[in-house]
C-alpha cells in the first residue's frame, strides 16, 4: 500500500525521534509511514540513527533560501503531512504554512508564548506564574534593583530558548554578579521567584477549539546534571507519568487564558510546563508550542499524542478514544539514559542490596 509521506522538521533532536519512535508504535502507522527528515544537522548522530526514510540538511528557518528549499524536498518526495518541532520553526509555519497537512497553532497565540517574557505578560495578574522582573546587565550593576527575595531563578528569556540556557539559582547577590560575567554573552535576564516543588509537563491536543487528549508528567532527575550548574540540562534521566488533575486545570486555564486575548481557535499539541511553589501549587513557567521528549514516554503506556495528531491529519478522528487521558500505575516510572531509548516501568520497585532483576 502506499505509505503516508510524512515530514518532520528538526529530525536530529531528541524530541522529532520520539515522535517517530511513537508512530512506530503506533497499530494505524506501524510500518506504514515514509518519515523525510529536515534539520540543520548539529546533532549528525539523527541522520545515521536510520529512523528516517531521508535527513536533509536545511538552512534555518530565518535563512532567505529556507523556504525554497523547504518547497523543493515537499514537492521531491510529494509530503503529504507534516509535524514541526523546533518552536520558532512552529511559529513560521503558523504564519507562513505550506501546502500540506499539519496541525496549526494559531499564529498570534504561537507568538503570545514563544518566549517567557511574553506568556508571563499574557498571564499578568493570574496568579498562574512566578513572580519574576526582566533587567539587564547595567541594571543589574547594583544590588537594589533586584526586587525578588533570594534565592531566585534567573535565565535567557529570548525566543526559543531550551534546556535551561543561562539559568542558575543565585543564593545571594554576588552568586549572581558571578554568575553575569560567566554568561558574557546574554545582554538581558528574566528573574524569577524559586519554586522548589515538582518539575511538571502537561500536553494538551487540540483540535478546532476541542481539547481532545491530555497527558501530566513530572521530570525528577536530569541527564547529566552535574556538568550544569543548574542541575537542569531540559532532558530528563528519570521521570513518571501522573494521575493529577490539578495540574491539568491549571495548565488548561493557562492557554485559556492566552488564546480568550488572542481571540483565535486553540489548536495543535502544546505542553505547558509547571513547577510547584512552597506550598505545592503549580505555577506555569513556559508553554511549549510542540512535543517534548515525554512524546515517546507517554506512548509507551498507550497514550500516543503523535498517532492522534497524525489520525487527525489523515481524516481518522473517530478513531481516537472519547477519554481526555489513560490512568497511570502510581508507581510507574521512566528511565532514560546518554546511550539508550527511554524505558517505561509501570510497575517500578527500586532495587535493594541483594535483590536482582
Amino acid at each position: 500500500m502506499e505509505k503516508y509521506r510524512i515530514l518532520v522538521t528538526g529530525a536530529c533532536g531528541v524530541t522529532s525521534r520520539s515522535v517517530v519512535r511513537s508512530l512506530n508504535k503506533s497499530k494505524y502507522f506501524k510500518n506504514k509511514c515514509l518519515f523525510i527528515g529536515t534539520d540543520v544537522c548539529y546533532n549528525e548522530y539523527g541522520i545515521y540513527e536510520g529512523l528516517y526514510d531521508k535527513v536533509y540538511r536545511v538552512p534555518k528557518f530565518s535563512a532567505s533560501n529556507y523556504r525554497a528549499i523547504m518547497q523543493q524536498i515537499i514537492d521531491e518526495n510529494n509530503i503529504e503531512y507534516a509535524i514541526i518541532i523546533p518552536e520558532p520553526e512552529v511559529l513560521y509555519w503558523s504564519e507562513h504554512p505550506f501546502n500540506v497537512k499539519f496541525l496549526q497553532i494559531p499564529p498570534i497565540f504561537a507568538k503570545s508564548v514563544l518566549s517567557k517574557l511574553n506568556l508571563y505578560k499574557q498571564l499578568e495578574g493570574t496568579g498562574l506564574t512566578p513572580k519574576y522582573q526582566t533587567i539587564d546587565k547595567v541594571t543589574l550593576s547594583d544590588a537594589n534593583n533586584v526586587k525578588l527575595s533570594y534565592p531566585l531563578w534567573i535565565r535567557d528569556y529570548s525566543e526559543g530558548t531550551t534546556s535551561g540556557m543561562g539559568s542558575f539559582m543565585p543564593k545571594n547577590y554576588e552568586q549572581l554578579k558571578a554568575w553575569l560575567t560567566i554568561n558574557d554573552k546574554i545582554d538581558t535576564f528574566m528573574l524569577s521567584e524559586y519554586l522548589p516543588g515538582r518539575n511538571l509537563a502537561c500536553f494538551l491536543l487540540y483540535h478546532e477549539g476541542k481539547l481532545l487528549k491530555y497527558g501530566v508528567a513530572e521530570r525528577i532527575e536530569y541527564l547529566m546534571a552535574k556538568v550544569a550548574v543548574s542541575k537542569i540540562t531540559g532532558n530528563t534521566s528519570k521521570g513518571k507519568l501522573l494521575n493529577d488533575e490539578n495540574v491539568f486545570h491549571v495548565a488548561k486555564q493557562a492557554v485559556e487564558e492566552v488564546i480568550n486575548q488572542t481571540g483565535e481557535t486553540m489548536n495543535g499539541l502544546i505542553v505547558v510546563d509547571l513547577k510547584e511553589d512552597n506550598y505545592n501549587t503549580p505555577k506555569v513557567t513556559e508553554i511549549n508550542i510542540r512535543h517534548v521528549a515525554f512524546t515517546s514516554s507517554f506512548a509507551n503506556a498507550g497514550l500516543n499524542f503523535s498517532e492522534y495528531q497524525m489520525l487527525i491529519l489523515t481524516g481518522q478522528k473517530q478513531l481516537i478514544s472519547n477519554s481526555l487521558t489513560n490512568i497511570f500505575p502510581e508507581n510507574n516510572i521512566i528511565l532514560r539514559d546518554v546511550d539508550g531509548l527511554p524505558i517505561y516501568q509501570s510497575h517500578y520497585k527500586q532495587l535493594q542490596i541483594g535483590e536482582y532483576i
